[in-house]
């Protein structure tokens, strides 16, 4: 496979996994196009852990330091809408990773909370590398590509497809070492990381609940079924 014609098929197919897979496969013709902010899984930098999914990105498109992906990294994911309790929680544990980096989904809610928290991080778009969405965030994302590295495997300004975001969610899970999970629900985006993650042989740290807090309960759930709890030294200052 020619590593242009690799950026090209994604570009043209706006990042579409199943139709760039099938335009390989047919060796499709098609114009080359330019690109800078681009890598291939043709690419001696290309992360190694994303040949462990099932499907890796063909291409990623980046905006700051690329060399982020070589550091250290965890995930935090969880409720868009989040009580002041994981709020709290998320922001100590951004804060004393200070030393890793922090992978999340650049979402509002406890996305953005551990962006803002981190030293350093990476924000993974489910949408173009050129398209700010959530817009409530714009400042965030550009902060982030600026202080620290923006990724999508869709390029310039494709749309946020809904079902975008689960499969995005699964470069969330590759490219950390452990996943932490502050406020889930039985059916959200955080599940699908959670069970990338687990596919993935990755540890699950979740935040544990006072039994009367309705919001934590699929975190207890969690923890019943063999997660290990974030403990009191991981957040406490």
């Amino acid at each position: 496979m020619d590593r242009e014609k690799l950026i090209a098929y994604s570009f043209y197919y706006g990042g579409e996994y199943d139709k760039i897979a099938k335009a390989i496969k047919n060796d499709e013709k098609i114009r080359p196009v330019k690109i800078d902010n681009a890598l291939t899984m043709l690419d001696k930098d290309y992360p190694k852990v994303l040949f462990d999914l099932k499907r890796p990105p063909f291409v990623l498109y980046y905006k700051g330091n690329i060399d982020l992906l070589k550091e250290e990294a965890y995930a935090i994911v969880g409720s868009r809408e989040p009580c002041q309790y994981a709020l709290m929680a998320t922001e100590n544990l951004a804060k004393k990773n200070k030393d890793k980096v922090l992978v999340s989904g650049l979402a509002k809610g406890i996305d953005a909370c551990g962006h803002r928290n981190a030293l350093k991080t990476i924000g993974i778009l489910g949408c173009g590398i050129d398209y700010i969405y959530p817009s409530c965030n714009k400042e965030l994302i550009l902060e982030v590509a600026k202080r620290g590295l923006v990724i999508s495997e869709y390029p310039g300004l494709s749309k946020p497809y809904g079902y975008h975001f689960p499969f995005r969610n699964r470069l969330i899970a590759a490219l950390s070492e452990r996943v932490y999970i502050m406020q889930s629900k039985a059916r959200s985006g955080t599940m699908t990381t959670v069970n990338e993650a687990l596919e993935l042989g990755k540890e699950i740290k979740v935040l544990p609940y006072d039994i009367f807090m309705k919001e934590g309960m699929q975190n207890n759930q969690l923890i019943y079924e063999g997660a290990q709890p974030i403990l009191y030294e991981e957040i406490a200052f």
